[in-house]
């Protein structure tokens, strides 16, 4: 049972760009209610993948199940999380070692939770489960986890996580697992950061050859890559990625299980004086075609958070016509910069530009990114998009430096009012938090005035 998507788009910066692989599972698949709430266990990787052991001599590394627990309603703190783990399917498969907060009777374990953070935010305690192939168990032989949780809200409120699981299988391959990466904060333009990658392989064959590749957003230019890389614009099924280049690398090295590929030389980023929210996706594969056991590990991700500002702003219009007559006020945003803001990790848009009819106008188009509201920001019920007194319209998911985006709406005048104002108001694409990298927040609201006073 999977947790019901938020109904964000995300956009993928690549194959890496799913380095870790999510199931989430909880008692009823309903988003919660505002006076409710709902409890779920999410499981990363969503299967194993087990290296076959070794019958003589050293044992593959075993590979880590990260099990946590999260709720739906921010509103409500949660404790005494008990998440109950059953590897009775393991039985002769493989071999599991508990984390200290699991307390081991037989072929279950009880694990503690004391707090229980909301959906959204990393969980602070993760129950690591370490399992490794038992020996003598053949290629292909597989088994099954499964775990189910319970909660107490501090009202009192029993939470409960229905039973799901980890499907655990026996291959032989090689596996590389890619070394963390640690965000860099507080870098200024200009500055360069190092971005080391290594890998282990956790398998049990040897990688023949290791393909390394990035993906670097705009503000970003790697250095000390080696001749034999290549880079070009980044994409997908749906088109180019504009604001990321993809660059690959291949290297002839053979990594024996247990041993680790680093890089000839080091490879650094420097930021652009256009930088703010940097990021390189780092993957890795076996260059051989060979098809690693848990891909889900082959990828890591290097957060530059730059400091720097971007100053948003919109634009009204000021227009003038008789009754019947149509005009066009084009709502303009510029980002004036000096950074490019872009949301390419939740594929959210950058800002949303909330605008207001004047009195006595009806809008007869309206851009395509403009959703129509009621006058106090509902939902509009119309059958129609024109019409609505108000409109809410998302900006792109990335902006340039110095980009402007319009935004033309067709107003006509039913009645003259003079001095008629409609209200033009930028802000975050969620919530009504101001903008973090905005320095000036007196120019996201401006006005659309038809037939202004002489």
């Amino acid at each position: 049972m999977k947790k019901p998507s938020t109904g964000r788009r995300l956009a993928r910066l690549g194959a890496c760009a799913a380095a870790a692989g999510l199931v989430t599972v909880g008692a009823v698949a309903t988003p919660a209610l505002a006076d409710g709430d709902q409890l779920w266990v999410t499981a990363s990787p969503w299967q194993l993948v087990l290296p076959k052991a070794s019958d003589t001599g050293p044992q593959p590394a075993p590979t880590t199940l990260n099990l946590s627990l999260s709720h739906d309603n921010p509103a409500n703190q949660v404790v005494d999380g008990l998440l109950t783990v059953d590897v009775s399917g393991l039985a002769g498969i493989a071999e599991v070692t508990w984390p200290e907060n699991c307390a081991p009777a037989g072929t279950t374990a009880v694990c503690s939770v004391p707090e229980v953070p909301a959906t959204g935010n990393d969980s602070p305690l993760k129950v690591a489960v370490k399992v490794r192939a038992a020996v003598g168990a053949a290629v292909g032989a597989s088994g099954r986890i499964s775990y189910r949780a319970t909660a107490t809200t501090t009202t009192g409120e029993q939470l409960t996580a229905g039973e799901n699981w980890t499907d655990v299988r026996v291959a032989s391959g090689p596996d590389l697992s890619v070394a963390p990466l640690a965000p860099a904060t507080g870098v200024t333009p200009g500055a360069t950061v190092p971005v080391p990658v290594s890998a282990v392989n956790n398998g049990d064959r040897p990688v023949n050859g290791v393909r390394v590749t990035y993906y670097v957003t705009r503000g970003l230019t790697l250095g000390g890559l080696a001749p034999q890389c290549v880079g070009a614009p980044a994409g997908n099924d749906e088109g180019p990625i504009h604001p990321v280049t993809k660059v690959d690398c291949a290297y002839d090295d053979v990594v024996q299980p247990g041993g680790t590929f680093t890089l000839p030389s080091p490879v650094t980023a420097t930021v652009a004086a256009y930088g703010l929210q940097e990021r390189v996706d780092v993957g890795v594969q076996p260059l051989d075609g060979a098809e690693d056991l848990q891909p889900e590990d082959n990828g890591a991700l290097k957060a530059v958070t730059v400091t720097n500002t971007a100053d948003f702003a919109v634009r009204g219009a000021r227009l003038t016509a008789a009754a019947g007559e149509t005009v066009t006020a084009e709502v303009t945003f510029r980002n004036r910069g000096p950074a490019w803001v872009a949301n390419l990790g939740s594929g959210d848009p950058v800002g949303r530009v909330d605008v207001t009819v004047p009195r006595g106008a009806t809008a007869t188009a309206v851009p395509d990114a403009c959703e129509p509201r009621t006058a106090d920001g509902g939902w509009w019920e119309g059958e129609v998009r024109t019409g609505a007194p108000r409109y809410v319209c998302n900006l792109p998911i990335w902006v340039a430096e110095k980009q402007t985006v319009t935004l033309p709406f067709r107003l006509r005048v039913d009645t003259v009012v003079t001095g008629a104002k409609g209200a033009v108001v930028l802000g975050p694409p969620y919530g009504t938090e101001p903008l973090p990298f905005d320095p000036n927040p007196a120019n996201d609201r401006a006005r659309i005035v038809l037939n202004p006073a002489a």
